[in-house]
């Protein structure tokens, strides 16, 4: 069972955000009607999306061996913050309700990080952030804006000094993991009531990036979970590595491996079982859900997506390059859904609902993203099942009111 932050379907039951569901699921339901029909499509309501990750910034002062996004990092592109504004203010009026900032580069080293946290939670938004760690104190900095629904992760990846400086390859030689969990206590004493997590990206030997290898890191899963507690992190992400494949897509890829898959799952489980004797009340160890479908043996079953990625309309990727359809194809140019202006004002809106519109039908999920293990794909085949229901009227089956709208 999917831990409840990956229970999407729950998520989007949810009272506060089903009528937004339902809305997207009739048009959809009006757009096969009126195909059978030969009439024309109905256009998109104007609705955002309920959830984004939106990058701040390309630029990165690491050089990560195993980073998703290298083709992207320091290239440059830049918003006008004045424009982006705008377009998250409009956002907001239409539906959307969290925003994670992460990814394309660290978001810390936005000029104007901690403002920028400031004004995403004057528009009402629930706000997380994904950092290397390397600029704690502008995080204690944009804390004291957030809640406690709103949480901070830090992308660590390593036990021991040694591996971490290895791995990331930060550009300022006097960092390493000691200083960046001491910045964890700044932090918590900035907000106490804001979760703080040490995610761990698990690689394995025969793993690469751009067919160059990476380093391994299973031996030291117990070190980190270790070093998350006695740092008062709130808890510790455990997910396995995944790659770019040539058509832009991010895959795992457990069978190129220099030994047998089995042998690899069996070790990551020995440690990941360790690992959990560690937790209690105060802190926790999360297993991703790909790291558990990469265990059970099953993770080729969810890679067998729907033709139509509905998620594609309900969470996207904003970006200094554009706005994508999904963080696993952040940067690809068939994935591109507009301009970094795309909901600017209510015509830039109009025209993302049109390409939305094109996409949702061109884009083949089920062959785009044969090979991805998608963390959607549960949510997908029920949305799926709900705009093909022959009956009538067809709506949302209201769930539990969780207050959790990050996607």
């Amino acid at each position: 069972m999917a831990h409840a932050i990956h229970d999407f379907t729950a998520k989007l039951r949810q009272p506060s955000l089903a009528p937004h569901v339902d809305a997207y699921v009739r048009w959809r339901r009006a757009v096969r009607s009126a195909r059978e029909r030969g009439e024309p499509v109905p256009s998109a309501p104007d609705l955002a999306p309920i959830s984004i990750n939106l990058d701040l910034t390309t630029a990165c002062n690491y050089a990560c061996t195993h980073c998703i996004d290298w083709d992207i990092l320091n290239t440059r592109h830049k918003y006008k913050e004045a424009e982006l504004r705008d377009s998250l203010t409009l956002m907001a009026e239409r539906g959307l309700r969290s925003v994670i900032l992460i990814g394309g580069g660290e978001p810390t080293l936005y000029p104007r990080f901690a403002s920028f946290v400031s004004f995403l939670k004057e528009l009402g938004l629930q706000v997380s952030i994904v950092s290397n760690g390397s600029r704690c104190d502008r995080l204690a900095e944009a804390v004291v804006h957030m809640d406690e629904r709103d949480w901070i992760r830090l992308s660590l990846d390593s036990g021991s000094n040694e591996l971490f400086v290895k791995m990331h390859k930060p550009a300022d030689k006097k960092l390493d993991l000691d200083s960046i969990c001491e910045g964890v206590g700044e932090i918590k004493r900035a907000n106490p009531r804001v979760l703080v997590g040490f995610s761990y990206i698990i690689v394995w030997s025969g793993a690469s990036r751009d067919d160059h290898e990476i380093l391994e890191n299973i031996h030291e899963i117990v070190q980190a979970t270790e070093r998350a507690k006695r740092y008062g992190f709130d808890y510790i992400s455990l997910k396995p590595i995944l790659e770019r494949e040539t058509n832009g897509a991010e895959v795992m890829d457990p069978e190129k491996t220099r030994s047998e898959t089995a042998t690899v799952v069996q070790r990551i489980r020995h440690e990941v079982d360790r690992a959990q004797e560690l937790a209690d009340e105060s802190f926790q160890v999360y297993e991703s859900n790909n790291l558990r479908v990469l265990e059970q043996g099953n993770w080729h079953e969810f890679t067998h997506q729907p033709r139509t990625c509905h998620m594609q309309a309900l969470r996207q990727v904003l970006t200094p390059t554009g706005l994508y359809n999904c963080p696993a194809h952040r940067g690809v140019e068939k994935a591109r859904l507009g301009s970094p202006t795309a909901y600017r004002d209510g015509q830039e809106a109009a025209a993302t609902n049109a390409s939305l519109t094109q996409i949702l039908d061109g884009f083949d999920a089920s062959h785009e993203c044969r090979n991805v293990t998608c963390i959607y794909n549960s949510v997908n085949w029920w949305l799926e099942k709900l705009i093909e229901d022959p009956r009538e009227d067809v709506r949302v089956e209201i769930g539990e009111e969780r207050a959790d709208f990050f996607l």
